[in-house]
């Protein structure tokens, strides 16, 4: 039995998905912009992908730009504000366990003169609301806060969070990376006072190279990238129309039966969770149930390095991640674990679950079982 439990990373894409997108690319070929009857038709197909990704955000279909992925977006967001908004302040706020598409484009802001705060964040990944509302300035144009931590399933308090800036700041932006929330939580931007909000496809079961920005229709921004004009000027290039079509397919798929998809990963979390702690000197990093996403589970092996243990996995036919495969396959200590103070022996002994609504009780049972053995085998061969 195979068993993929790296879903944070890359999901399989979904039959459905799979199904349009290639219709889309062999029979509605056509260029999305061009004016005759086969762009119309590719035209069509992106423009029912927009008005299903709209209805799980009771958003419009006006609202959203699509991107190559979560990282376009998260630049697009940041970048395009900072572009856009600098006449009117030239500070910006993030937290320490961003994703590095978030934190990357800070420094690189800073190198422009911008100011950035970066907010720390307490054992359990979350920032306090109360360094926020100290942060927040009259010159503050983005606050830039992950929905899911990507490493190990912190939920942040985003709704409260972007209540309060805008409170503080009503000409301030709110963005939110949702590239691990998207699909796993009921998000409505307006509903929550987000301004901004980044996705990707292949985390929902579509397909890779795609992904959206939600803009709401008060946020102007500027492009980062030029060329043709397309999406209103702000997200110039032919657009991945096959692509687009199956993530749209995807964000259906993802919302139907939600409540008992959400529930299917709560049970194998929880059970893979339980059977875990059970052995000595295993931690876990991220909070039992819905305190912590559902999908994603860190647990730290003391005694055990992470590489050792995920190609131990890997030999009975497990794939587990030792850290977040969108920094590089060959990942570094976490700025994640760093930043919620994990001591330093577990900082390269922990591993990374991440579930879909594919996996099965059987593959949580099958993962448990083997986890059991492994450990302290592989603990007699400590450094």
């Amino acid at each position: 039995m195979e068993i993929y439990f790296d879903n944070a990373a890359t999901t399989r894409l979904g039959k459905a998905a799979a199904e349009i997108a290639d219709r889309v690319a062999r029979e509605d070929y056509g260029n999305p912009s061009s004016l005759h009857l086969a762009g119309v038709r590719a035209e069509a197909a992106v423009r029912t992908a927009a008005e299903q990704i709209a209805k799980t955000l009771k958003a419009e279909p006006a609202e959203l730009i699509f991107t190559s992925g979560g990282t376009e977006s998260d630049n697009l967001a940041i970048l395009g504000t900072a572009r856009s908004r600098k006449g009117y302040g030239r500070h910006l706020i993030t937290s320490a366990v961003e994703h590095p598409a978030v934190l990357e484009a800070m420094r690189f802001l800073e190198e422009q003169d911008f100011s950035v705060t970066v907010l720390p964040v307490d054992t359990a990944g979350k920032i306090a609301l109360s360094d926020l509302e100290a942060a927040v300035r009259k010159d503050t144009i983005l606050v830039s806060l992950m929905y899911v931590n990507n490493e190990i399933g912190t939920i942040q308090p985003v709704a409260a969070a972007a209540e309060l800036v805008h409170r503080l700041n009503p000409d301030c932006y709110f963005h939110t990376d949702a590239v691990q929330a998207y699909g796993k939580f009921e998000i409505y931007p307006k509903r929550l006072g987000i301004d901004l909000l980044s996705a990707s496809s292949h985390k929902i079961a579509g397909p890779k190279g795609v992904g959206f920005l939600y803009k709401n229709r008060r946020v102007s921004l500027k492009p980062v990238s030029f060329g043709g004009g397309q999406q209103g000027g702000l997200r110039s290039g032919t657009l991945n129309a096959p692509g687009i079509a199956g993530m749209g397919e995807a964000a259906r798929e993802a919302y139907s039966d939600f409540p008992a998809k959400r529930e299917r990963l709560l049970v194998i979390k929880n059970r893979i969770l339980a059977a875990a702690l059970e052995i000595p000197g295993v931690s876990a990093n991220s909070a039992p149930g819905m305190d912590s996403a559902p999908q994603i589970l860190s647990l730290s092996v003391e005694g055990v390095r992470a590489e050792v243990l995920l190609h131990a996995l890997e030999a009975e036919g497990i794939f587990v991640s030792s850290g977040s495969a969108c920094a590089s396959n060959h990942p570094g200590i976490s700025a994640t674990l760093r930043g919620i103070g994990l001591p330093k022996q577990l900082l390269d002994a922990t591993i990374r679950l991440s579930f879909s609504a594919e996996n099965t009780e059987a593959e949580a049972e099958r993962f448990s079982e083997v986890f059991r053995r492994l450990v302290p085998e592989l603990r007699k061969f400590r450094r």
